[in-house]
């Protein structure tokens, strides 16, 4: 934050004869209110905070002057567009009545897009003036001092009201008027203290930098994705002509969107719908040479469109269906009101149309060839990454934008960046800044699962989403530390966690070793402890717990096959998953992310937290949530709850329901015992009260 007063490097000095040289020349402009901190603050105000629409931002300011005089203070704000409202910021006091010059607001970004907010000061004269008047008073000062004090409030009073217009300037000259007949109750008088506060002249007034924020749709804090293959959509044990699992359309698809809906999820995200390349297609498990018939990787994006046109970013594979398969994909999931994630990808198959029409968007090794993707020692012949540094970046960078763009206009709001910390910070910060302002209702999600300050960069440049470490944070303490970093340090304002337990890339040992306990266990975490939640969802829902031997992926992998999955097995996780969502929409301390709250307990293998938000109808929401970290054991423990924290009389019984499970419990205190069975049910979701 730039200083709020100006400094000046003006010198004087006196002469050996005691002449004076020139005076010092003071500031132009300057006050005895000085700003010292505005928060939250990113970065010296670099980079916005993110908000989602309806949410609040809570500003606290440090604001001095010297003495004891009293400060006016104010927060500003509004969208960047449009007018600027103003609040009173209060001055946060100590239960003993004395404060450290805190002052704090609020307000509520109730539209998308960009917001500002500074905070202004300067110097409250008339309720400095009512303060030691009102001290003198009741000190018993002599009626001469009183009447005198009266003349000098009349004077502050006469001010205001050459500052104020209509009924406010008549009702203010009455009482400079009042004052000055020795009108104590007119001097003392809080509708005195508020008129002249609202018209006040604020002379000195100084303000800190406008500060940003960056307002999205409520989906990017609050929403539930579902992944899924639409390749993979058909029903098991459909005929084929090759014996092999069918390729399904997108029309096959949108059958199983009322059923994904069903079970509560917001989001269904569909890996690339890109036509894909032929020339070095992978095969089965990853094999560099892919058999007759075998479909390739939806990632390896190029080929045509099967009827010599040219396909690429910008066309969906014939064997989904064309563009007119898709155009029916998205109203359906509009019809049963589920948002379409699309995988962008900024890559290309060596037969994509980009590398026909501009090889110079490519780099090139010296025999003159175009260079592979490789992360030596593995290589990946059948992708071809893009040069952002070339000569023609324009052209390159304005045509990858515009393939957001082509979505965008044929309904697509959400997307899911593939690797985009392997792309330029710069690129993502011009993308993002035009997009989010011309479609502030699109939403991004960054899958970069890299070091924390790349991921931290990517958010503040714009993306809404990220996915996180989270699927590796398995232990109490190692949940418990990520977690506090995430949602209550600075990190919270501006980096939005979706936390995943598996993607088609991630099978944890984890996940394979616990089978269905663990799967429900770390839907549970990841459903409760962020409000930002995604499943790569067939697997998952089926416990299918295979890995890879190498690599901590699935063992046939769809990423390379098509694969057929029971959709209505009564065995699966769907059940668990439903209940889960429903009550992530029934309660809205679920809804939120920095709200969350450990609480002690004396088994390692329980981690326990609570949620607590407002109801419409104002009273208090509290969640509470208990699980069982080991897959194989029962294991009990006592639960530690700070009840006053929560606003829970320490006193009296209080009820806690499993809304799991279904128990009811009475506990009293705040020490209370729990067991979890993982074969049963390895968490408790408990509303209290």
């Amino acid at each position: 934050m730039p200083p709020t007063t100006p400094s000046t490097s003006a010198s004087s000095s006196s002469s050996s004869n005691g002449a004076t040289a020139d005076l010092l020349a003071l500031p132009k402009r300057w006050s005895r209110a000085v700003i010292v901190s505005v928060s939250p603050e990113i970065d010296g105000g670099r980079w916005p905070i993110q908000r989602a629409e309806g949410e609040a931002v809570n500003v606290h300011a440090g604001v001095i002057t010297d003495g004891h005089d009293k400060l006016g203070v104010e927060l500003q704000y509004g969208p960047v567009d449009g007018k600027v409202q103003t609040a009173p910021m209060a001055l946060e006091t100590f239960p003993n009545g004395k404060h450290n010059d805190d002052f704090y607001g609020a307000f509520t970004c109730d539209s998308l897009g960009r917001w500002r907010y500074r905070v202004v000061a300067w110097m409250n004269r008339f309720a400095t003036w009512q303060d030691q008047f009102r001290r003198r008073v009741e000190g018993g000062a002599p009626r001469q001092e009183v009447e005198m004090e009266l003349l000098d409030g009349s004077t502050i009073l006469k001010k205001a009201a050459k500052n104020a217009l209509g009924a406010d300037k008549k009702t203010l000259t009455a009482l400079a008027n009042a004052l000055a007949d020795g009108d104590l109750d007119a001097a003392l008088s809080q509708e005195t203290a508020r008129l002249a506060y609202a018209n006040d002249p604020r002379e000195g007034l100084v303000a800190s930098q406008w500060l940003q924020v960056r307002v999205g749709p409520v989906l990017e804090r609050f929403g539930a994705w579902y992944e899924f293959f639409p390749r993979s959509a058909g029903d098991p044990g459909s005929e084929s002509g090759t014996g092999s699992t069918p390729h399904a359309t997108l029309d096959d698809a949108a059958e199983r969107l009322p059923r994904i809906k069903e079970m509560g999820y917001d989001i269904v995200y569909l890996p690339p719908v890109h036509p894909i390349g032929v020339e070095f297609r992978k095969g089965k498990d990853n094999n560099p040479v892919a058999a007759y018939g075998e479909p390739g990787s939806p990632w390896a994006i190029g080929g045509d469109n099967g009827d010599g046109t040219k396909g690429g970013h910008k066309a969906v594979h014939p064997e989904l269906g064309g563009m007119d398969a898709f155009y029916r994909f998205v109203a359906k999931a509009d019809e049963v009101g589920l948002k379409v994630a699309l995988d962008v990808a900024f890559q290309t198959s060596p037969d994509h149309p980009y590398v026909e029409d501009h090889p110079e968007w490519f780099q090139h090794r010296a025999d003159g060839t175009i260079r592979y993707a490789e992360n030596p020692p593995k290589k990946y012949q059948d992708v071809y990454p893009l040069d952002f540094e070339t000569e023609d970046a324009p052209a390159l960078w304005n045509e990858l934008k515009s393939v957001f763009e082509f979505w965008i206009e044929r309904g697509v709001t959400v997307f899911r960046v593939d690797n985009p910390h392997t792309k330029p910070f710069a690129f993502w910060e011009w993308c993002l800044a035009d997009l989010r302002d011309r479609f502030p209702e699109t939403i991004y999600l960054a899958e970069a699962f890299s070091r924390p300050k790349v991921m931290y960069t990517l958010a503040k440049l714009g993306y809404n989403n990220s996915y996180t470490y989270f699927s590796w944070r398995s232990d109490k303490q190692g949940l418990q530390e990520y977690c506090r970093e995430l949602f209550q340090t600075e990190v919270g304002e501006y980096y939005r966690p979706n936390f995943w337990p598996n993607t088609p890339d991630i099978l944890t040992d984890e996940l394979r070793d616990g089978g269905r306990p663990t799967h429900i266990a770390r839907f549970v975490l990841a459903a409760t402890l962020s409000s930002a939640y995604g499943i790569y969802g067939p697997p998952y829902e089926h416990v299918y717990n295979h890995q890879h031997e190498k690599r901590e992926e699935y063992r046939d992998n769809e990423k390379y096959e098509v694969r057929a999955w029971n959709w209505h097995d009564p065995t699966s996780l769907q059940p668990i998953m439903q209940r889960v969502n429903e009550i992530r929409h029934a309660h809205p301390a679920l809804q939120r992310m920095r709200n969350l709250r450990f609480h002690e307990t004396d088994n390692p293998q329980l981690i326990a937290y609570s949620k607590q938000a407002r109801r419409e109808d104002g009273s208090m929401d509290t969640i509470l949530c208990v699980v069982n970290l080991d897959p194989h054991h029962v294991q009990a423990g006592w639960v530690n709850l700070p009840l006053w924290e929560l606003g829970i009389d320490e006193h009296q019984p209080y009820a806690v329901t499993d809304l799991l499970g279904g128990e009811r419990y009475e506990w009293r205190g705040t020490h209370n015992f729990v067991a979890l069975d993982p074969h049963v049910l390895p968490a408790h979701v408990f509303v209290v009260g």
